[in-house]
């Protein structure tokens, strides 16, 4: 969603996983992680895509739209388990940290509504200084897309 959503609107673009990731799944240490995180958003316009609950409320002080993306459990468990399946590393992912599986990553995936879902809602709904667009299915995503695509073409 977040190419798509660069491609449309020609902003930086910047991937949680990619930022975070060390080569070889290595976690950062906690100091750098978070001056890291305060660089992207130090931009005057961006489009991060990730969770990291660590630096949620930071982002969304700096954010003036949010895509939040509600699709359904069973999409976002498929998903991942398709992406292990080809066993490389996305272009959205840290070099050296090649896609993997693992029963504890599906279980958060399928999780993440009932567990993450409600404190990242409860967040944004106490700063309503932004525009939220709920995004619930791909063929909302699609439509989105489209739509700062042809906005982006028709402003100056």
């Amino acid at each position: 969603m977040a190419r798509t959503l660069a491609r449309a609107t020609g902003l930086p673009t910047f991937h949680l996983d990619r930022e975070y990731w060390l080569p070889g799944w290595v976690e950062p240490d906690p100091a750098s992680w978070s001056a890291r995180v305060d660089e992207l958003i130090a931009g005057e316009r961006w489009i991060i895509d990730g969770n990291y609950s660590d630096s949620l409320e930071r982002r969304l002080g700096r954010a003036d739209t949010v895509v939040f993306l509600d699709l359904p459990r069973w999409r976002c468990v498929l998903a991942a388990f398709m992406r292990s399946l080809k066993r490389r590393t996305r272009p959205d992912m840290a070099p050296g940290c090649e896609e993997h599986i693992s029963p504890s990553f599906l279980l958060y995936v399928w999780r993440f509504k009932r567990d993450k879902r409600p404190k990242v809602l409860r967040l944004v709904e106490q700063r309503r200084n932004w525009q939220l667009i709920t995004v619930r299915s791909r063929r909302e995503a699609r439509d989105l897309a489209e739509r700062l695509s042809r906005s982006s073409r028709s402003s100056p």
